[in-house]
């Protein structure tokens, strides 16, 4: 791979060198150019106003591509993105997840990078994501004004067997976003290429 950038940087600046070469070559023979019409060359006095502008660009061109291929990932930079899924009810699971969530988030913008994190809830793990019973509430709401990379999906079928076994509407934290099944939501993003891991 460091071979094939090294060959293609060297074809890159040979073909940068022509160009520049070629413009300055048009440039000090006074602008002739060939025309179609007539197979003629037709002399054209170039400004020179107009001669240093094409300089100044040309070597504005060339620093630009070398620039690319000092860092060949500069123009190819993906998003990343990491599914977290939580369906224990373990404060320490729940934690980790947000420990989990944290470092990636961190890490990838350290690196310039950017990245997507959804930590999805279901079954037992929803309670994560209730208002009335999280305990990890307060750091869900401090992570929503810190670390906008992260969001959370909480299962609507679980919170509806909750509901039934409970009588009782199942609040969930104003972070999160009940999906229809936490489930398939995570089906859906694996299918889209998305990172899975169960902390």
């Amino acid at each position: 791979m460091i071979r094939f950038h090294h060959i293609a940087r060297t074809v890159a600046v040979g073909a940068i060198a022509v160009l520049v070469s070629a413009s300055f070559a048009a440039a000090d023979q006074g602008g002739k150019y060939w025309t179609p019409e007539d197979g003629q060359p037709v002399a054209r006095k170039a400004s020179p106003a107009r001669h240093h502008i094409a300089k100044r660009t040309t070597a504005t061109q060339m620093r630009t591509a070398l620039a690319r291929m000092e860092d060949p990932t500069a123009t190819n930079k993906k998003e990343h993105h990491l599914i977290l899924q939580v369906n224990t009810n373990d404060p320490a699971a729940m934690n980790l997840a947000l420990n989990n969530a944290t470092n990636v988030a961190q890490y990838y913008k350290d690196a310039g990078e950017k990245v997507k994190i959804e930590v999805v809830t279901f079954g037992p793990g929803l309670n994560m994501l209730r208002d009335d019973t999280s305990p990890v509430k307060s750091r869900i709401e401090e992570m929503a004004l810190s670390t906008p990379e992260v969001s959370f999906k909480a299962c609507g079928n679980t919170q509806e067997r909750m509901r039934k076994a409970e009588s009782k509407d199942i609040p969930i934290v104003r972070q999160a976003e009940v999906v229809k099944s936490g489930v398939v939501r995570v089906m859906e993003l694996q299918e889209k290429g998305w990172t899975y891991v169960k902390p």
